[in-house]
């Protein structure tokens, strides 16, 4: 194979991959754009998630995994539902790692999907599947186990994601974290 042939074959799979991204986000978007639209959600661009992620990117990281794991692995389920929960699992609207805050918890890993779920739950109609991903997205943290597949998949998608983030293998552009630590 020659090099100009070796580069038109890479070329097609980064083609592929771009095209493939755009056609998750269109989803998101179509599905999730009153959320994407709202004060509060951009408010979220804001808070640090992990590693130097904004919660409002984490969360769109969570969305594109699940709906593209949901795809590839042929699982039915209902894909509004799906984004929706996945773009406001973290809606608890603060910053987590700001110990100074008046309502601070050292255990937020065991409160925010309840707050996260009131939050929505004031600003949407959900659905009960979309009240089941957002409130059971940290289990095992949360002992009651998800009851639907579109919660199974964003709590499986969150874990990577997660994941990922906090080993800096998915990246983030959050301003406010950079000077929260002096860089």
């Amino acid at each position: 194979m020659s090099k100009l042939s070796k580069k038109l074959k890479h070329s097609e799979k980064y083609r592929k991959f771009f095209e493939r991204q755009k056609e998750l986000y269109k989803l998101i978007e179509e599905n999730g754009k009153d959320i994407l639209q709202s004060g509060n959600f951009k408010k979220t661009k804001d808070y640090t998630q992990h590693g130097t992620v904004s919660v409002s990117k984490h969360s769109m990281n969570v969305a594109k995994y699940s709906v593209a794991w949901s795809q590839k692995l042929g699982i039915a389920c209902s894909q509004r539902d799906l984004i929706r929960g996945a773009l406001l699992h973290d809606y608890f609207l603060y910053d987590w790692h700001d110990k100074d805050r008046k309502d601070y918890q050292p255990l937020h890993g065991f409160y925010h999907p309840g707050i996260a779920l009131r939050n929505a739950d004031r600003e949407y109609k959900l659905t009960p599947r979309e009240k089941d991903i957002i409130g059971k997205h940290m289990w095992p943290l949360t002992v009651v186990p998800p009851m639907c597949r579109e919660a199974w998949i964003v709590t499986a998608a969150d874990k990577y994601c997660s994941f990922m983030e906090t080993v800096r293998l998915h990246k983030g552009h959050n301003r406010r974290h950079h000077d929260r630590r002096g860089n």
